[in-house]
């Protein structure tokens, strides 16, 4: 006892081994102190990590918000630039599981043509189709519009997702399809820049979307496709949506666009590359938009990217009214803040039920949105594969 110089009574084992006196633990000076700095470095290091990510996911997702509405403004072929962009993000997916073979020596899953077709056509078909839609859409509506309808598609999900007994039926399911409904309505009426063939479209894509996330769900609960990393999930949705989309592309935009002097029939080579380079782009930011999210809820969690999506589609309508010069009167205002409402108690309400059951389940809980998606990959996925892509975002 006299070798650490303190008199007072005799130490505890994990004390004496520390080295520590009494008088130093009641003082906070020592290792104890060090701790407390060591826990208060951590926090600050996971809230700027967080607040990154999150700004991320904002520049993505408002990007390519913007990006399709500035593009079809001068390119009206919404649903080859679509394709287009299915095309770069199977070359992204593709490229990226190929690096992760060969850093963790393992393959990847291939799925049989038998479980290909039958599984995940179904899935890849109502994305194909929902993404269609939205993008086509832009030729009509404004972006503020566009924003407020495609958050109706938490009310096509939960309805779904009750047909597919996904989710129980609740008086507080009633009120968020009643809040997100009438949020809608207010919205919408009486609009100034109301486009009914652009609003049918974009509604059409939320509905659509309803089904696609239900079955995203379904797709992911069954563990032996071994689907549940976001990458190799869109590695084989990607070609199927191109085959899906064709059909609809082929029919509304295929002679147009032979005859188009922008792509096919050009006589400009400069103009030429400067279209498929802002094709390109789209890609880009549509493989980023997935990349962020997974990042965003590997690092954090899934109810931090619901939270920040509200705040996204907030951020959205502020950018389309200051910078597009969308007119939003009062009562849309209203409408929109209705419609958060009912989708903040949809986050509050699936952050209770988790919490509640002691975590997410595979055969029901949350509703099939795309945080399902990233929660099954963050769950299945080891921490190698998942330092790997980490590590790619911060590059």
């Amino acid at each position: 006892m006299e070798r650490f110089g303190c008199s007072h009574q005799p130490l505890s084992s994990a004390v004496f081994k520390r080295g520590i006196c009494p008088t130093d633990l009641e003082l906070g000076i020592g290792p104890p102190r060090m701790g407390r700095w060591a826990v208060d470095v951590a926090f600050v290091w996971k809230a700027l990590l967080t607040l990154g990510l999150v700004l991320l996911y904002y520049c993505f997702s408002i990007g390519i918000t913007f990006y399709n509405k500035w593009l079809t403004k001068s390119f009206h072929f919404p649903l080859f630039m679509t394709m287009l962009h299915l095309a770069v993000i199977f070359l992204f997916s593709a490229l990226s599981r190929a690096l992760v073979q060969c850093s963790s020596h393992r393959a990847r899953v291939v799925l049989s043509w038998t479980d290909y077709l039958r599984r995940v056509a179904p899935t890849a078909l109502a994305t194909a189709l929902d993404v269609g839609l939205s993008n086509w859409s832009f030729l009509y509506i404004t972006v503020s519009l566009y924003t407020m309808t495609k958050s109706s598609a938490v009310l096509f999900i939960l309805i779904f997702s009750l047909i597919f007994k996904l989710e129980e039926l609740r008086a507080a399911l009633v009120l968020v399809v009643l809040l997100i409904a009438g949020g809608l309505f207010m919205f919408t009426y009486k609009s100034t820049q109301f486009n009914v063939e652009g609003f049918a479209l974009v509604l059409g894509a939320s509905f659509i979307g309803g089904i696609r996330w239900t079955l995203t769900q379904m797709l992911l609960q069954k563990a032996e496709l071994g689907l549940q990393n976001p990458i190799d999930t869109m590695f084989h949705l990607q070609p199927l949506m191109f085959l899906g989309l064709f059909p609809l592309f082929a029919v509304f935009e295929g002679l147009h666009l032979s005859t188009s002097e922008k792509i096919f029939r050009f006589q400009d080579t400069g103009l030429l590359l400067r279209v498929l380079g802002s094709l390109f782009l789209g890609g880009i930011l549509a493989f980023g938009l997935g990349f962020s999210e997974f990042l965003l809820v590997s690092r954090t969690s899934s109810l931090t990217l619901s939270i920040a999506g509200i705040f996204k589609e907030v951020c959205t309508l502020l950018l389309a009214a200051h910078l597009l010069g969308d007119q939003i009167s009062l009562l849309n205002w209203l409408g929109f803040a209705l419609c958060l409402s009912g989708i903040s108690l949809h986050v509050a309400l699936k952050a209770l039920h988790s919490k509640g059951d002691g975590g997410p389940k595979p055969s029901k809980g949350s509703s099939p949105d795309l945080e399902l998606l990233l929660r099954s990959s963050q769950r299945e996925d080891d921490d190698n594969e998942e330092e790997y892509f980490v590590a790619q975002g911060q590059q």
